[in-house]
């Protein structure tokens, strides 16, 4: 395997077929995150007529149908994918995706692009399989996400074993999802963040809601052997708790749109064409609205 490899797609794979039958348990956190990817759709003055839905989980199709958008569904399991209903499903890998150019004026990736190992690479594919003026749809995971529950299992286990092995997906920092976007060659790229707020008593229900999501750790050089006992009751007692005993969780997502390149898109300004000056724009502003 290529060490240039961070996840090992084929234990990505296994998690979501096993995932498949028991993601329902949390259909309900996975709508939400759709949700806030597709309530952009509302700001889009045009409507789109096919839409590829990444990795949607059951939840992205049927909302994408539900708008009058003919959708075809893949994933990297084939349980997951006929998750979606429908007669456009298949099971695809997100790095080598079976798509001709120009087949879709709409993809949607919700929370399903963390897994990746060449992401921009899959950015440029997606970007490839929109027609001009197609617009990409997607959400990842950032920091902090998840990060109490990561230093909970590196110090448990560090006290526990004198080492430690990754055992939570490492996530990007919202300032490179611009960045990806623009890089794989998108148009007016945006990224922005929005968050789901969580809380369990039982802070294993948080765990067990990893594994039906079908996140369960797939890092290529995680630690294989089976956990001490006492390796996940130490790290959950390490989470903090809010004034009613229960564990909060924040899942701080990053909502990343960008448009496959058009000759009919606005286009930035040269330098030196700008019609009127920022000094006379800053001054015919009122005073409550000028910037700092």
């Amino acid at each position: 395997m290529d060490d240039s490899q961070i996840f090992d797609r084929r234990s990505v794979r296994l998690h979501r077929d096993r995932a498949a039958s028991r993601v329902d348990a949390v259909a309900d956190i996975l709508s939400a995150g759709a949700d806030l990817l597709l309530d952009r759709l509302d700001d889009v003055k045009r409507s789109f007529t096919r839409a590829l839905d990444i990795g949607g989980r059951g939840v992205v199709s049927p909302a994408l149908r539900t708008r009058g958008i003919e959708t075809v569904a893949c994933d990297l399991s084939p349980a997951m994918a006929h998750r979606s209903g429908g007669d456009l499903v298949l099971a695809a890998d997100e790095e080598w995706l079976p798509f001709a150019e120009g087949s879709f004026d709409l993809v949607v990736a919700s929370l399903s692009l963390h897994w990746v190992n060449d992401l921009p690479g899959a950015l440029i594919q997606l970007r490839r399989a929109l027609r001009p003026d197609g617009l990409l749809l997607a959400s990842l995971p950032i920091l902090p996400t998840l990060s109490a529950l990561r230093a909970g299992l590196l110090t448990a286990e560090s006290a526990l074993s004198g080492g430690a092995s990754p055992r939570v997906s490492p996530f990007p920092e919202l300032r490179d999802c611009a960045a990806l976007l623009q890089r794989a060659g998108f148009a007016l790229p945006v990224a922005d963040s929005d968050s789901l707020r969580l809380s369990y008593a039982d802070p294993m229900a948080l765990l067990r809601d990893l594994r039906a999501a079908g996140e369960t750790n797939a890092i290529r050089l995680r630690d294989r052997r089976p956990m001490a006992a006492e390796m996940i009751p130490m790290a959950l007692a390490s989470l903090e708790t809010d004034e009613k005993g229960r564990v909060p969780v924040a899942l701080e997502i990053a909502i990343m749109t960008g448009w496959a390149p058009s000759p009919d898109q606005p286009k930035p300004l040269k330098p030196g064409q700008a019609t009127i000056r920022l000094e006379d724009a800053l001054a015919a502003m009122p005073d409550a609205e000028k910037p700092c």
